[in-house]
Parts: C-alpha cells; structure tokens; sequence
C-alpha cells in the first residue's frame, strides 16, 4: 500500500524459546498457541491486514516446523526464509544475514508479542512518522499502563521531539519496547560479524540521535512465559 512506508517486514523466529519451556520442547516458540493461534500467526495476520505484503522469517530451532506451519498458512503475507539453522545469530546477525532480501527501509517485528490496535494500524502510524533523512530506526513503544503481563522497570525515555534514551541503571522508564520497529539500511552499516543484538546498533544510533520512538496507542502483550498465556487470552477474549 502507498501508505506504508515498506512492503516488507522481517519476523524474528528464530529463538531458542527457553523462557517458554516446556512448552517449547518440541515446538519452536512462534508456534505456541494462544486461543488456539500460533503466536507468529498474530504477528502475520498483522502484517496481512495491514496490507504488508512480504515477511522474512529467520528461523533457528526446530526450523522444519516453523516453514511447514509457514508453507500451510492460506493467507498472506507472502513468506521467505532467511536459514540460520547453522548458526543462531541473535536480532543484529539475524537481520544483517537477511538484508539481501529487505528493502530499505523494512518493517521489522518479534513474533511472540501480541497487539491491539489503537484507532489506527500500528504499522501505518509507524509510517507516517518515518523520516528517513532523521532516523536510523523508529521503535514502536508502549507506556506501563497499555503493556499487560509485563514486570520489568521499562526500556526508554523519549524527548519531546521523539528522540530515544536508555533507562538508567535503578530507575523506572516510562516507556516498553513493543518489538515492532521500522528499519533503515543505515543501522546495519558496518555491523559485528557473526551473532550480536540489535542493541550493538541502537547504541551508536542513540549517539548520532538517530533512533527515535513513537508511543503505541493500542494495548501490547508479553508472552514471553506460559503463565503469560491464560491473561492473554482473557484480554483477546474481552477485546
């Protein structure tokens, strides 16, 4: 669609799902079910109904499940494999090994979160704040007060212009990164070999004040443990 500032979008897939255990014993992490869903198949679904129309998912652990239940899906988006059964290259090494296959700039999306709209699709609010001559990434990001199942002390503070910062060590930040985020080429310039996170290039982004974040203003869940699935499920059952 015009309106979307890509028609691609990466899925991260390719965790170990260790914090899922033991439901992630045979099955890799996306494909844990919540009301009867595959986790990656929110991930997909929004990205379908947002009229994205390319994913490149990484995969790792258990990979011969994850692309079956990818080739069995009737829907789209249309779906590519970036393979790093080899070698588990983390959220950095991950997208760095799959840009041949990204445009610049692209969507770029965990697959084991689950959102709600707010009054628009997050990926059309996310492109109508993109700059591309102003960021190296925009990060969709959730106050405490719309994040359900989360407990930590927060991720970022944002300035009034949208620009991001680091919590600091022992305080609060009013801001949760949701997983979702807008990627220019520029952030993966001059990347670590091999496995690293994202992290690595947030951090010279921050410096050069070049990441920013746009607060969501739909509700966001973290289903990162399976006690966090039977919440979840009351929230989509209410919604």
């Amino acid at each position: 669609m015009s309106d979307l500032a890509s028609d691609t979008a990466m899925v991260m897939a390719a965790g170990l799902g260790k914090r899922m255990r033991p439901l992630t014993a045979s099955q890799p992490k996306p494909l844990v079910r919540v009301n009867g869903k595959a986790l990656i198949d929110y991930s997909l679904d929004g990205l379908a109904n947002a009229g994205v129309a390319k994913a490149v998912v990484n995969v790792h652990y258990l990979a011969d499940a994850l692309e079956a239940h990818l080739q069995a899906r009737k829907k789209g988006p249309e779906t590519a494999i970036s393979d790093e059964r080899d070698l588990l290259l983390e959220t950095g090494g991950g997208m760095v090994k799959a840009a041949p296959l990204l445009p610049d700039p692209f969507f770029c999306l965990n697959s084991d979160n689950i959102w709600l709209d707010g009054p628009r699709n997050v990926f059309r609010e996310l492109s109508d704040r993109w700059d591309a001559d102003k960021m190296d990434a925009l990060l969709l990001v959730v106050p405490h007060a719309r994040a359900f199942n989360y407990e930590g002390k927060g991720d970022f503070h944002l300035d009034p212009l949208g620009r991001i910062s680091r919590r600091r060590t022992g305080r609060i930040a009013p801001f949760i990164y949701t997983g979702i985020q807008i990627v220019s080429h520029r952030l993966l310039r001059e990347a670590p070999a091999g496995a690293f996170s994202t992290n690595v290039l947030w951090e010279r982004a921050i410096a050069e004040e070049r990441l920013y974040g746009l607060s969501h203003t739909g509700l966001w869940c973290e289903v990162g443990e399976p006690g966090a699935i039977a919440p979840t499920e009351a929230l989509l059952t209410r919604a």
